[in-house]
């Protein structure tokens, strides 16, 4: 019989599920999202700042230490 009547498979089902718009879920995520990216760059950016300002302040010290023990040597001397 499958010689004259071949087996034709079924179509695939169409399983769609609506997606409805929550606007209170919505801005949540938005708020989320905001929040973290906010969060990181501006501690990022803070981080960046204190070190800059953290390597100022140990070159000035070894400066201030060099010219105080070239000052010293040349009086001493």
């Amino acid at each position: 019989m499958s010689v004259l009547f071949p087996k034709v498979n079924k179509p695939r089902e169409w399983d769609y599920r609506p997606i409805y718009y929550n606007e209170e879920k919505e801005a949540r995520k938005e708020k989320l999202a905001r929040l973290h990216r906010g969060s990181f760059r501006e501690q990022h950016e803070k981080l960046k700042i204190h070190n800059a300002a953290q390597r100022k302040s140990k070159l000035a010290f070894w400066i201030a230490l060099l010219v105080l023990l070239l000052f010293a040597f040349f009086i001493l001397i």
